[in-house]
């Protein structure tokens, strides 16, 4: 029996965090859409997704604010690179770009789908966002052996993703009147602003 120490390892704090970013990408929509729908309507309603998309970038500055004092508290020297600083400003450009067509896109499919507008664009955004991701990362790392060495089980990963978005959008009950009352069951009158 092995009796030397096991290493500290990181574990599963990676999962942790990953499952935290499902999360908070998972309700973004919603609360995005939700956001754009409590704007000034009428005739300021073609505006409501900017004013949204507004306060969301406010809210990323304030996040890097407490980036900047994690990176103080855990001790940083603040050293930079060139290379690191322009890929990070292309990330974040990539970041708010998406961000930007995306509360566009929930504005576009507002006066079709209404209040679940986010159920219709959302599975399109996080399905086909990872088939673009290990597209990208291919291109930026060529596995080894080429494009002649992606397992096929990859490839259908690929299709299955999409055509998951795909469904899940097109089906979502909120989308397809599941979720509405039958003809003759009045609705329940609300105060919530028109979206």
């Amino acid at each position: 029996m092995n009796s030397a120490p096991v290493a500290a390892g990181p574990g599963n704090t990676w999962l942790y965090f990953a499952l935290l970013t499902v999360f908070s990408w998972g309700v973004y929509g919603v609360i995005l859409h939700k956001a754009r729908g409590y704007m000034p309507m009428g005739a300021e309603a073609p505006h409501a997704s900017l004013k949204a998309f507004l306060f969301v970038c406010i809210a990323y500055a304030l996040i890097g604010v407490v980036a900047a004092v994690m990176l103080k508290v855990r001790g940083s020297n603040w050293s930079l690179t060139g290379d690191g600083i322009r890929w990070s400003l292309i990330a974040g450009s990539a970041g708010a770009v998406g961000a930007f067509t995306l509360v566009l896109a929930l504005g576009a499919a507002s006066p079709i789908y209404k209040a679940a507008a986010a159920a219709a664009v959302m599975p399109i955004v996080f399905g086909g966002a990872p088939v673009v991701n290990t597209v990208v990362a291919m291109l930026l790392h060529p596995p080894a052996g080429g494009i002649r060495a992606i397992p096929a089980p990859f490839i259908l990963g690929c299709v299955l993703a999409a055509s998951g978005a795909f469904l899940v959008a097109k089906y979502a009950p909120s989308n397809t009147g599941g979720g509405t009352k039958p003809a003759g069951v009045a609705a329940p009158a609300t105060n919530a602003p028109a979206r």
